[in-house]
């Protein structure tokens, strides 16, 4: 299914410029529209079509929001300008727009502290990111952009698993793609409405092997929450992370 959307959506991506940062215009349009439901929309991008079969981290979100939507298309660009073969450039893309912008530094910094690059003998997490990235596969539970309103869908307004359109990626598209990961990968949930899904799908025996690390707060420097929700689960994480380690 979602290879097929590249085929659909290439050809309107081959008349974007390649030469200039793009615009919400220019991408927020029919031409990239997958599914709309009242004020919720569901908008092409290319960086999720890549998945990293031998991770052995996964670090999911809710959904790519808008920078990571632009980066992905810009980078796409730069790979077809550069006559790449697609499986390269989709590649390329992943690297980056994974997670792009400030909450990086945020996610860097929690893993850290939970001890994640002890466990995987690296000398720190930003490394996934860099040099050890073949390690790192990053997703999101709905793997295309999703607007409410025109704003970047945060997970809680209308419901993940109540809405019709956003289910069907979050129980079907989301858990069939972490079936072609290695079963013994470290899921990484960002924040409480991915750790909800991934609960579901852990009790319904939907997870092949994989550990989850239950917990740990969405980097968003807009999550207020975050400093206070990572204190009270660092122990914990960090334990669950321990164990996992020791079973690499």
């Amino acid at each position: 299914m979602e290879r097929s959307l590249l085929s659909m959506f290439l050809p309107a991506i081959q008349q974007l410029p390649d030469s200039k940062p793009l615009t919400r215009d220019q991408l927020i349009t029919p031409d990239f529209l997958i599914s709309k439901n009242g004020d919720l929309e569901i908008y092409y991008a290319p960086h999720n079509e890549y998945i990293n079969n031998e991770a052995k981290i996964i670090i999911v979100g809710i959904t790519p929001g808008w920078s990571q939507m632009r980066i992905a298309f810009e980078a796409f660009l730069k790979g077809l300008a550069a006559e790449k073969k697609h499986d390269t450039i989709l590649k390329e893309t992943k690297i980056a727009a994974s997670f792009a912008g400030g909450m990086r530094g945020n996610l860097i910094s929690m893993l850290d502290q939970c001890g994640l690059q002890d466990a995987l003998g690296i000398d720190s997490s930003d490394t996934l990111f860099g040099r050890n990235r073949a390690i790192l596969h990053t997703t999101s539970a709905v793997k295309y952009p999703v607007f409410y309103r025109g704003k970047n869908y945060t997970g809680h307004q209308p419901d993940l698993l109540k809405t019709e359109i956003l289910a069907e990626y979050a129980t079907k598209v989301f858990p069939a793609e972490l079936t072609l990961i290695n079963s013994h990968a470290l899921i990484i949930p960002l924040g409480i409405t991915v750790e909800r899904l991934l609960r579901q799908l852990y009790t319904a025996n939907r997870l092949t092997g994989h550990t989850i690390l239950f917990g740990f707060p969405h980097p968003s420097g807009a999550n207020g929450h975050r400093a206070k929700q990572f204190e009270q689960n660092n122990y914990a994480m960090t334990g669950i992370i321990r164990k996992w380690g020791e079973q690499l």
